[in-house]
């Protein structure tokens, strides 16, 4: 299974020139909103991550955790800005945010966390560097993808959570949302409601979130998520509709 999952692996991660992403913000724009514990969303060109969209019905096909600067394993110099993240051929590792400079990316962010729950957060993902990515899933996927059937909608995030379940193994998108909910941080908790049992207020319910298995979490679920915040890097940095400059064959 694992040689197997390693040839897979080898062939969806090949990028496919006909499925180019457009950078909507430079790297410059987005390193300055980058703080530490948000989730870098980003959409990949790998025929994996045609995989992965299609069955979350997303644009986004890979998340990873930053941690701040760091020196990178095999550095000489400075530290640089980095990212946690599971990769399909190196398993869970440390990477430049530069690595994703020219792709479209989405910066997605905790609200309301201490720093000390930030800082739990990092440590978490970051004991898991060095574990393997779960090839099991890239084998289910391959199922799906090759060629990519028409699929129900009720049952593509089954597909996507496909996998061994072993704890040295992970997906980008598991491997963040066991670290949020290492410190109970809710992402897309399932929600129940209940009546308060208050003869005061007949209607009052109160609402008890339940932690959904780290399996089902999908990149796209940080960006929908009503827990975490979208920042726009160029509205972040001062935006001015004034001061734009168009050019002269745009305007009637």
């Amino acid at each position: 299974m694992q040689f197997i999952g390693r040839m897979l692996a080898a062939y969806l991660n090949r990028s496919d020139p006909k499925n180019q992403s457009v950078e909507t913000t430079s790297l410059v724009s987005v390193l300055p909103a980058l703080k530490r514990g948000d989730v870098l969303l980003v959409e990949g060109n790998s025929k994996i991550s045609q995989g992965i969209k299609y069955l979350t019905q997303s644009t986004w096909s890979h998340a990873g955790l930053y941690i701040g600067e760091t020196l990178l394993p095999g550095s000489q110099g400075l530290p640089e800005p980095a990212l946690v993240e599971a990769d399909v051929r190196d398993g869970v590792r440390l990477i430049p945010v530069s690595h994703y400079a020219n792709f479209h990316t989405r910066i997605c962010r905790p609200v309301g966390l201490k720093d000390a729950d930030i800082d739990r957060v990092v440590a978490y993902a970051m004991q898991s560097i060095g574990h393997q990515y779960d090839l099991k899933n890239i084998v289910d996927l391959a199922r799906y993808l090759l060629p990519t059937p028409p699929v129900p909608q009720r049952w593509r995030r089954r597909m996507i959570a496909l996998g061994s379940g072993d704890p040295t193994q992970a997906i980008c998108s598991s491997l963040i949302a066991k670290a949020f909910q290492h410190v109970r941080y809710p992402i897309l908790p399932d929600i129940e409601q209940i009546d308060r049992q208050d003869p005061n207020c007949v209607r009052c319910r109160k609402e008890i979130l339940h932690i959904r298995h780290y399996s089902l979490f999908t990149p796209r679920d940080f960006d929908v998520s009503p827990y975490f915040q979208i920042i726009k890097p160029r509205l972040a940095m001062g935006f001015d509709p004034y001061g734009v400059t168009w050019s002269t064959g745009m305007l009637e």
